[in-house]
């Protein structure tokens, strides 16, 4: 007979996985709508007044910008005003990423119609006012790098290249040990979990009994603390977490003896490398639509000043190309990233394995393992666990996994060791 509980972590059971700048950036979203929208009627009610026809195709322009714009932050705030609705088993977390999507097929439909666009100019040019197109393109430049400025009060997810596959690690740099054992590296790790020590053979006759090492750190103060290591398959790893600092001698015993080494504290650069667990997709989205079009302003503004300087027409509908292909790419990025949380793709897969380790660490097994991304920067889990301690709850587990920062929500079956025979 199995036991089951199902307890998020925080607060209650409240199932708000909201991004921690979640009210920010929908503030900061709706500011970029009222500026892009005074600049809209502007630009119509004045091109209309002054029979400039490009100024009043700027405005409609910039009619698009505000509504994708406007997706973004409807998602914001039907995501707050929801977040508490039973109806969503999992919180509205996720609705970001579904705006996301969402902008991300706008913004190749966008590159699209301007690729078309451009591909026409070349088949057939048309006349280029330049007096009129080249402040236009200046003046929508100038909104949107001021729209640009108000979206970046978030600096933890404006990456448009960068995938989910990083496999950066936050370690600190290794020492490496010579010794009649062999050759290791050893490192603090801390990649989504508190420091821990590892060590790795870096030799293939290096491989070592977990229970044949271990490490003392003696620090200035003379506190001394002794870390036993588990078997990890390529490394092994300390059981036990490492308190800051990180300034310590750190003596590592192997079967040939003692090997002191130093460490020191280093600032760690967390905006450097930004888990997939924490990246708000609604503001990237947001973010990537005034990039977009400030570089579609810029490579305007270059081909436009070419063609008016040595009468290479040619040069803005090239510059219309570029702009829509790097368009494209943006926008390919952030469907990949979006559709990989909708589907719920597991981002993490290193949480997931530290996971199973702890639970298997005190001598049980996990029978089924699934991590999954509700919001930004929160993880939910989902395990069934088979143990052969008959005291051991689903608190119990709850209690050892709480040491994973950007874990909300974990669900855990016991299952008795007889019952699973």
């Amino acid at each position: 007979m199995s036991k089951f509980e199902d307890t998020a972590f925080g607060a209650g059971h409240d199932h708000i996985f909201l991004g921690a700048a979640h009210e920010d950036n929908e503030r900061r979203t709706w500011m970029v709508i009222a500026l892009c929208s005074a600049m809209m009627v502007a630009e119509i009610v004045g091109g209309s007044l002054f029979g400039s026809l490009a100024l009043v195709a700027d405005g409609l322009h910039m009619s698009t910008h505000a509504g994708a714009m406007l997706i973004a932050a409807l998602a914001y705030t039907y995501a707050r005003k929801y977040a508490s609705d039973s109806r969503f088993v999992f919180g509205t977390g996720k609705l970001g990423d579904l705006a996301g999507f969402t902008s991300a097929i706008v913004l190749a439909m966008i590159a699209l119609l301007i690729g078309y666009e451009a591909v026409s100019r070349f088949l057939s040019p048309v006349p280029i006012h330049f007096g009129q197109a080249i402040p236009i393109a200046v003046l929508g430049l100038l909104v949107n790098l001021a729209s640009v400025w108000l979206l970046s009060g978030d600096h933890h997810g404006h990456g448009h290249g960068h995938g989910y596959e990083d496999d950066h690690d936050h370690e600190e740099e290794a020492h490496r040990i010579f010794g009649s054992a062999g050759v290791f590296a050893v490192s603090i790790f801390e990649e989504g979990v508190p420091p821990v020590f590892r060590i790795t053979p870096e030799t293939a006759s290096s491989k070592l009994p977990a229970d044949a090492v271990s490490v003392t750190t003696v620090r200035p103060d003379g506190t001394r603390q002794t870390f036993a290591f588990a078997d990890r398959g390529s490394y092994l790893e300390s059981k036990d977490d490492i308190p800051e600092p990180h300034a310590f001698t750190a003596v590592v015993l192997l079967p040939d003896g003692e090997h002191p080494i130093g460490f020191e504290e280093h600032a760690h650069d967390h905006d450097s490398a930004q888990a997939a667990t924490q990246r708000d997709h609604n503001i990237r989205s947001a973010y990537i639509h005034v990039i977009a079009d400030a570089a579609v302003s810029v490579l305007a503004i270059i081909g436009l000043l070419l063609a008016r300087a040595f009468g290479w027409l040619w040069m803005d509908p090239l510059a219309g190309v570029v702009g829509a292909l790097v368009i494209a790419n943006w926008s390919w990025g952030l469907m990949r990233d979006t559709g990989r949380i909708l589907l719920d793709m597991n981002l993490d897969r290193r949480m997931a394995e530290n996971v199973r380790h702890v639970i298997e660490d005190n001598g049980d097994t996990v029978l089924d393992l699934h991590v999954w991304r509700v919001g930004p920067g929160h993880m939910s889990a989902v395990v069934s666990v088979i143990t052969r301690e008959a005291q051991r709850s689903p608190n119990f587990y709850h209690a050892a996994l709480k040491r994973f920062k950007g874990l909300s929500h974990v669900t855990v079956e016991v299952n008795p060791a007889r019952a699973a025979a």
